[in-house]
């Protein structure tokens, strides 16, 4: 999304080159996406369609991630994802069935699955408010883009879904992740149920702020690691990003 170019703080506290920001709509995109059960972009595997941030590391040792899926296989979901500082991981899920939303592929690897009600409210054209009745997180962010960001989305968003299955191509796309700060994440893995699951992101975005408020415990603010979060073996990203896209995930057994 092109727009007006701002200069921002990094994590650092200093503006860089990669800290330009580009101004973004991105709650009149997503608020109002249409809602419904669908086919997998390939035969023999299920799917899940909307945005969602992949994960959050926060200065208190929390993570926070958020996913928004109006379309998958199995109907419209919502969840959003804990992990406290020692590593316990809990996932929430606003959907029919907690087996056929997130849980389904990351749930043995999560001390916690079970239903909630989540509610998503745009305070601005790219700041969330992500509320949840108990546990009860009050989670406030802002995404941004940049120059590069807008340029990798231009081209992303138009890429042939193919071209997700190519493993050169996976590899690239990983590669350009990390140069973005993300760390060590890759787009094709082996999820913690045993599925195989392809992540299909066309358009990324800096989480730039974030408050998160836990049961009254304030949760800290965005950090960039040095060595990824995990859920299982799955590497979510090292600092906060907001994606656009869906993801893919062979199907194990045709009758469940």
């Amino acid at each position: 999304m092109p727009g007006a170019v701002r200069r921002h703080p990094g994590p650092d506290g200093r503006n860089g080159p990669s800290e330009v920001t580009v101004v973004i709509d991105l709650a009149s995109e997503l608020s109002g996406l249409p809602e419904a059960r669908g086919d997998a972009p390939w035969p023999g595997h299920e799917y899940a369609k909307g945005w969602g941030v992949f994960g959050l590391p926060l200065s208190s040792g929390h993570v926070l991630a958020l996913r928004a899926f109006p379309e998958s296989s199995f109907g419209p979901y919502r969840t959003v994802w804990h992990r406290t500082p020692d590593g316990r991981w809990s996932i929430h899920v606003d959907g029919p069935r907690p087996d056929t939303a997130c849980p389904r592929y990351f749930g043995p690897a999560c001390e916690h699955t079970g239903p909630a009600r989540i509610r998503l409210t745009w305070t601005g054209p790219a700041s969330l408010r992500v509320t949840m009745d108990a546990p009860s997180p009050d989670w406030s962010l802002t995404a941004r883009s940049t120059p590069v960001l807008a340029l990798m989305n231009a081209v992303g968003s138009v890429l042939p879904l193919a071209t997700r299955r190519s493993g050169a191509l996976a590899r690239s796309r990983e590669l350009m992740a990390r140069a973005l700060g993300l760390g060590s994440v890759r787009m094709t893995g082996v999820m913690p149920s045993g599925h195989t699951g392809t992540l299909m992101p066309a358009r990324m975005y800096y989480v730039a702020d974030s408050r998160a408020v836990l049961d009254g415990t304030d949760l800290g603010r965005p950090v960039r690691l040095h060595r990824n979060p995990r859920i299982g073996e799955v590497p979510l990203p090292a600092r906060g990003v907001l994606a656009v896209g869906q993801a893919a995930w062979r199907i194990r057994d045709p009758a469940a």
